[in-house]
């Protein structure tokens, strides 16, 4: 029975969820040890067997089927599964007298939300390197990049959110933490089928729709969407892995994620994108960008976090695909460099995108670039600058008027000569969230100090003008633009 055919009725997943109860990510996790997880996290099992050793107790039988792929005898496999009922569900295939396991099953665990469960989905095509290459229609298991989506999404309890090209279902799982209800969607039914096993396993509730990008989501509005979309530039070809390319030409896909979204999201709705986009020559990434989003009418935050030239990002997703070692790597690699010449593409940007449906008329978009270290999860700094536009877009006197107050994690550094008497610079950096950092002078540093939420701005100027000799009408027009910046990234508390 193929991969594809997985079925359980609703008793048998009972029985499968009983079967697993043990298996969770503590007991796996020590059961092979930090270095046997790490060496997993590389795609490399032996350090992981190793540590098992002879052992052959439920839980080493269920991580050696289900996450090293290993082939494990029959007496083993009886104590720890109900075996004849999974053989049957599609779950197992059985070699002589060993048992295999036709899909990975295995646990899933957030200290950040508290999301856990088991998620269903195919093998690890690239294990410890000679897998061979990924079917079409292969379902992507927990990721890092489906990791960076779910620590940058947004947490706020929502009443409706979208995941939007579900894969496994790790996003939808995370989602029902903290929206009533979820629909997840994808274009491929093999993702749909397993993404199902493994939310009912997990006792999560959400409706699963087939469907190519917004076309599922129907008329429906949305509290929150995310996606982490397959938006891998891959040259035209007949042989697209589902999970990670598209036919869009270039970085079309992402485009249509993020310019399509808008009219699906309700008032004050979120959609958070996590993928690439290219660098042309002879035009500004963040110009390409401002055009994408500046047609929604939303406000939009879009963060580049890393920059990749066309032979890294190739040689990255080649060895994805199985390629690496194969007598046709060299002309896959030199058909998609002619691809990024034709195109223009002269590297690669991979990042965030956030839109939100504020109804201003004059939405608030910002584009840049921090490819710095952030404190995970991130969603909580984002939404702490999404809701700090509001205050920056107050008029002059609303915010001289305010009595602000620094948030707490600021630090200040001075950078100088060893032993000179005044410091070359001073630096202010956030010490969580996006980790910010910002170059001050005298003046601003001794503002920004002085911002403990007892005097309004305009006093702590006029105070500052009076100490430096400077009319505090001038000092208000040379502070004031830099202030704006600061409240808009979040550096002070406000609800």
């Amino acid at each position: 029975m193929p991969a594809s055919d997985v079925s359980l009725s609703d008793d048998e997943v009972v029985r499968l969820r009983a079967a697993l109860e043990g298996y969770t990510v503590d007991a796996v996790v020590a059961a092979i040890g930090d270095e046997g997880h790490a060496s997993l996290g590389r795609n490399h099992t032996l350090a992981a067997q190793r540590a098992l050793g002879r052992r052959d107790d439920p839980l080493a039988t269920l991580t050696r089927l289900f996450i090293l792929q290993e082939a494990v005898p029959d007496e083993p496999v009886r104590r720890a599964l109900p075996v004849d009922l999974l053989a049957a569900g599609g779950i197992l295939g059985r070699d002589g007298d060993q048992w295999h396991a036709r899909v990975d099953i295995r646990p899933y665990a957030s200290p950040d939300d508290g999301a856990d469960g088991w998620l269903v989905s195919d093998h690890a095509a690239t294990l410890d390197t000679a897998r061979g290459a990924p079917r079409p229609d292969h379902v992507l298991g927990v990721s890092p990049a489906s990791t960076t989506l779910a620590q940058l999404t947004i947490r706020t309890p929502v009443e409706r959110a979208l995941d939007l090209g579900t894969g496994c279902g790790v996003q939808a799982l995370h989602l029902a933490k903290h929206a009533r209800s979820v629909v997840a969607t994808d274009l491929n039914p093999r993702a749909l089928r397993l993404a199902h096993l493994g939310l009912r396993l997990s006792g999560v509730e959400a409706e699963l729709r087939l469907g190519s990008l917004y076309d599922a989501a129907g008329d429906d509005r949305y509290d929150l969407i995310v996606t982490n979309p397959p938006f891998v530039m891959s040259p035209p070809s007949t042989s697209h892995l589902t999970y990670r390319e598209s036919d869009f030409n270039a970085d079309g896909l992402m485009r249509a994620v993020v310019t399509g979204g808008a009219p699906h999201l309700s008032p004050r709705g979120v959609l958070q994108v996590l993928g690439n986009w290219a660098h042309v020559a002879g035009q500004p990434w963040q110009e390409r960008l401002e055009m994408w989003v500046g047609g929604t009418g939303c406000d939009a935050l879009v963060i580049q976090r890393e920059v990749l030239d066309p032979y890294e990002y190739i040689e990255i997703w080649l060895a994805d695909a199985g390629l690496a070692g194969t007598p046709g790597y060299l002309s896959a690699y030199e058909t998609w460099l002619d691809y990024f010449d034709q195109l223009g593409i002269i590297g690669v940007g991979m990042g965030w995108v956030t839109l939100v449906n504020a109804g201003r008329d004059r939405p608030d978009v910002r584009v840049e670039e921090w490819t710095h270290a952030v404190e995970q999860p991130v969603g909580i700094a984002l939404a702490a600058q999404l809701r700090a536009v509001d205050a920056a877009r107050w008029s002059d006197d609303e915010v001289l008027n305010h009595a602000w107050l620094l948030t707490s994690d600021v630090v200040q550094e001075t950078i100088g000569a060893p032993g000179a008497e005044d410091p070359a610079h001073i630096v202010l950096r956030q010490q969580r969230g996006l980790r910010r950092a910002v170059e001050v002078d005298t003046a601003l540093g001794g503002i920004l100090g002085a911002c403990d939420g007892d005097l309004t701005l305009r006093e702590i100027i006029a105070a500052v003008a009076q100490l430096l000799d400077v009319p505090t009408g001038d000092l208000i027009a040379d502070v004031l633009p830099r202030f704006r910046r600061l409240v808009a990234d979040a550096w002070f508390m406000h609800g």
